[in-house]
């Protein structure tokens, strides 16, 4: 059993849930290239941690040696880059609770600083409250890195951790916070009034909401915009913890509305457009089968022109610092 202990707090800030960039060929083999070139280009923003093997990562279709070597070398850029203490965090996925923790270990001896995992959910009509908040203690009293949960009823079939069950699993030594992709505000408000952030905390699962995240005791957010346009999300904010709400408000509505191209778009939508973007070769920029390629022009020239308006002023960000 790994000790129990208090854990590190996780983080306060902008995380983000890097995407995995493969070959196009048929065995589709990362693309060792372009994911370096990414990852590079993710820790000189100054985001305040990178989440690998994430949902927007594929991490489903990821091996344990991937997995390994996607941590080694983010710390190896991390290192060249001047911050050798970046928080990496790993995604420890599996559908029992053995598997579950070996991830875990793996996490530890890749070199991680935390674990985001979900609930598992292929025996989701036995995944009552009381299984789901014993797979997370049981979890907890084995891992060897912090535990944040990842909330994401959408890819769990449905399964949601309430508040209730929040409020348990938070006073857990080694579960440190939770990604609340449900889009949950209230949860992130209850999960403030009932711990203080060093102890447990709330990030918002999208960036959309960061703002009204923060405003109820949120920390903070793990966003796949942050794949595109990191200086932007960083901005919000610093903006919003220096005080100056109403600039915060007012780039939290144009992010919103540049959002929408991620969520609508897809994770096949998403990797397309960042690759158009950022100017990275487009044949690597397919998810691995099955799920389907981006193909179909009129949604290519849709995302392309809905997350673009946030181009200039990334850009903007970029030269003054």
């Amino acid at each position: 059993m790994a000790s129990v202990t208090a854990s590190k707090p996780y983080p306060p800030g902008i995380h983000v849930p890097s995407l995995t960039w493969f070959q196009g060929t048929n065995e589709q083999e990362i693309d060792w290239d372009v994911q370096s070139k990414h990852l590079e280009f993710l820790v000189k923003s100054g985001l305040h941690g990178i989440v690998l093997a994430g949902t927007n990562g594929e991490a489903v279709t990821l091996s344990h040696s991937e997995k390994s070597e996607l941590v080694r070398r983010t710390r190896e850029i991390a290192i060249k880059a001047g911050r050798p203490d970046l928080t990496i965090t790993l995604g420890a996925g599996g559908q029992c609770t053995r598997d579950v923790i070996a991830e875990t270990r793996l996490a530890k001896d890749a070199g991680a600083d935390y674990v985001l995992v979900l609930t598992p959910s292929y025996f989701h009509f036995a995944m009552n409250q009381d299984a789901i908040v014993s797979f997370f203690q049981e979890l907890a009293d084995a891992s060897p890195l912090p535990i944040v949960i990842y909330n994401f009823p959408g890819v769990v079939a449905g399964l949601d951790l309430n508040s209730e069950m929040l409020e348990t699993l938070g006073k857990h030594p080694n579960i440190v916070g939770v990604k609340l992709t449900c889009g949950g505000i209230a949860k992130v408000a209850r999960v403030r009034a009932a711990f203080e952030p060093e102890q447990f905390s709330a990030l918002a699962g999208q960036s959309d909401w960061l703002t009204p995240a923060l405003a109820v005791g949120g920390t903070g957010v793990i966003t796949g915009i942050a794949n595109l346009f990191p200086k932007y999300c960083i901005e919000i904010y610093d903006l919003f913890l220096a005080g100056k709400t109403k600039e915060a408000e007012a780039a939290q509505l144009k992010l919103a509305k540049m959002e929408w191209g991620f969520a609508k778009g897809g994770i096949n939508g998403t990797k397309w457009v960042t690759a158009k973007i950022l100017g990275y070769p487009l044949e690597s920029c397919h998810c691995r089968r099955p799920y389907p390629q981006y193909v179909d022009a009129a949604k290519q020239d849709w995302i392309l022109t809905t997350c673009s308006i946030l181009i200039e002023d990334e850009a903007q960000l970029n030269a003054r610092n």
